[in-house]
């Protein structure tokens, strides 16, 4: 089984940092896993549902450690790709450091 899509929507929240699509051999996706931003750095959530007691069920999770290694790396990697992206949007288009649209008279 091979991730063949990852999607993410970046949140600006404290901890959620976004939420992510994950889409296996292009015919089964999961929705809703969270990349979060914990005490020993980033980690992929899986989707869960809250229980009657306020306790967490996760809705689908990997079985093995290889699987949930394999599906934090692409969503982690995702999300990297996506904040550098949000970042050069947000760039002035065509400022340099030190660039300056005035001349000096002299």
């Amino acid at each position: 089984m091979e991730i063949s899509e990852v999607r993410i929507t970046l949140r600006n929240e404290e901890k959620l940092k976004a939420f992510a699509n994950v889409t296996f051999d292009g015919e089964f996706v999961i929705r809703g896993l969270k990349v979060i931003n914990g005490n020993k750095g980033y980690f992929v959530s899986m989707p869960s549902r809250k229980r009657a007691d306020g306790t967490h069920q996760d809705i689908a999770h990997p079985i093995n450690n290889a699987m949930r290694k394999k599906i934090e790396d692409k969503v982690l990697s995702a999300y990297e790709e996506e904040m550098k992206a949000q970042s050069a949007e947000q760039a002035p288009v065509g400022s340099t450091v030190g660039d300056s649209s005035e001349e000096i008279a002299g």
